[in-house]
């Protein structure tokens, strides 16, 4: 099993479209991360939701999933589902954000998500960070997109009903939607711990990955 140990990793980028997706997608995986490595640098850029009440569910969110971590958070205000048409701010951001970071680990949506939003972004990590260890997370929806992983976390059972819970507690706004819900978390993890002979785990998408066979 080959990974990216804790005490290597000392910055993470964490990217999400809208205010919950990187909660939903990655979660669990920050949460063992930072509960690993105290102190972790977690910078999180969200394109749109800023100046509303999703950017305030969101700071509470993620400070509460990256315990004793070292948060900085942005929320811009592009409009939901218009990312196409707003390339140019989003790569700025993107851009910004790589100028005054240096991350060992990038989470962002992965570049087979159904949604124009998730996809876009996904499309623009490689064109800011072209020499980084780059996760696309997957997060389950009506659109039936979930493709096949090469990349896991598993995650203790604590964590997994922890990331459940704090995804209940903190997004009140997403709560009506039919997908947003214990069954459907759990149940994706649980299917994702069952490839990776877990019990519960994330799962991620890779386009690239560089490896050190001397271990240098």
């Amino acid at each position: 099993m080959i990974g990216l140990r804790p005490a290597a990793c000392d910055g993470v980028v964490a990217l999400g479209a809208h205010c919950d997706d990187i909660a939903i997608g990655a979660g669990g995986s920050l949460y063992t991360l930072c509960a690993a490595r105290p102190g972790l640098r977690v910078d999180a850029l969200v394109l749109s939701g800023g100046g509303t009440e999703r950017e305030k569910e969101e700071l509470k969110a993620l400070t509460a999933f990256c315990p004793g971590a070292d948060l900085s958070l942005t929320v811009l205000e592009l409009p939901d589902g218009r990312l196409p048409a707003h390339w140019d701010e989003a790569k700025n951001a993107l851009e910004e954000l790589r100028a005054r970071t240096r991350p060992d680990l990038i989470l962002a949506p992965w570049a087979g998500d159904a949604h124009q939003d998730h996809r876009g972004l996904a499309k623009l990590v490689p064109t800011v960070w072209r020499d980084h260890l780059a996760l696309g997370y997957e997060i389950v929806k009506w659109d039936g997109d979930l493709g096949r992983p090469t990349v896991y976390q598993p995650l203790a059972d604590g964590v997994a009903e922890t990331k459940v819970r704090l995804l209940q507690e903190h997004y009140p706004s997403q709560r009506h939607r039919p997908w947003y819900d214990r069954e459907a978390f759990l149940g994706l993890a649980r299917i994702r711990g069952i490839e990776c002979d877990a019990r519960y785990a994330e799962a991620f998408h890779v386009t690239k990955l560089t490896i050190d066979l001397a271990g240098g």
